[in-house]
């Protein structure tokens, strides 16, 4: 672990392999492979839901160890087609992993799941308990309304002046039904209102993103538009959960888990994280004390580096 001291990721490196896998009709996920094509395999699961994977993701992991999968989920990054909601549930996205398993002749992986990322591993992992070796779980986020609300209304009591930019675009009846108004505009308005909204979106989750502030990553109109096309999607019907996911749980004890967590995360709130703590104590729960909700975040990167470090020992 001494190498890390000095530098807090491992170094950059480029894919092996890179594809596309038709999952349906309509979608072709893109996907990639980097590090050790004999090693342990992970799979990263990205936020949003709709952000798509990046390079930095793959820099969590020792590539000499790991065999490291990342890919688009539908309608997200590089996957096609960019933006597509349809047949894109959670429950299709679970089934893309187990086709990308299969294609990948994986017998079984850990995972690795951030934010939108964390509900997917632990739904996935509900259903193809045997295909998983392992999950690591950052920026926990269980779907909940009350963590959707969380976000829309109550996160500005910490970001009041960041929060009315962000509903600056809307009438006073409106921003009783942020989700609704929001998606009136990305999925009903010119093009014009449609950017005009998801940059004010990307704004606001920019803005309470990290402990200390940053600024958006620099990305085209059709791409931010896409993005929140699939996030509403699936935020305007409740990520297409039938059951809290906290009620899985019991069948999933016995699977080796790492929770991490930021103090200070303002889009999923700590609170999210320790619930799912208090109802799984078998898994290791770790609170980083000088971190928001990004992953990229200092503290968060010590931790999770230390955490895939730890797995080598915990999936044997």
């Amino acid at each position: 672990m001494s190498h890390l001291v000095n530098n807090p990721l491992f170094p950059e490196l480029e894919p092996y392999h890179t594809g596309f896998l038709t999952v349906s009709v309509t979608h072709s996920i893109y996907y990639e492979e980097c590090g050790n094509p004999d090693g342990v395999p992970v799979v990263v699961l990205h936020g949003g839901p709709g952000s798509g994977c990046n390079p930095g993701q793959r820099r969590f992991f020792d590539p000499a160890y790991y065999r490291i999968v990342l890919f688009d989920q539908r309608g997200s990054g590089r996957s096609l087609p960019q933006g597509s909601i349809e047949d894109n549930t959670t429950q299709h996205l679970a089934d893309d992993m187990e086709r990308l398993r299969e294609h990948l002749d994986v017998q079984q992986w850990l995972i690795f799941g951030g934010s939108w990322g964390s509900t997917l591993a632990l739904f996935y992992a509900s259903i193809y308990i045997e295909r998983v070796k392992g999950l690591l779980l950052r920026g926990v986020f269980l779907a909940s309304p009350a963590e959707i609300n969380w976000f829309l209304y109550d996160v500005r009591r910490f970001f009041p002046d960041d929060w009315e930019d962000f509903v600056a675009l809307l009438s006073a009846t409106e921003k009783e039904n942020i989700l609704d108004a929001y998606s009136q505009r990305i999925f009903e308005a010119q093009e014009s209102e449609a950017v005009a909204a998801a940059k004010r979106w990307n704004a606001f989750e920019s803005a309470i993103m990290r402990l200390i502030p940053d600024s958006p990553s620099p990305a085209s109109n059709d791409m931010i538009v896409s993005r929140l096309r699939v996030h509403l999607h699936y935020l305007i019907n409740n990520c297409f959960l039938s059951q809290p996911l906290l009620n899985q749980i019991d069948k999933l004890r016995h699977i080796p888990t790492i929770i991490v967590h930021g103090r200070y995360d303002m889009v999923c709130p700590v609170q999210t994280a320790f619930s799912l703590h208090r109802a799984w104590p078998e898994a290791d729960f770790h609170i980083v004390a000088d971190a928001g909700h990004a992953a990229t975040e200092p503290g968060t990167q010590s931790v999770l580096l230390a955490a895939t470090e730890r797995l080598k020992h915990l999936i044997l």
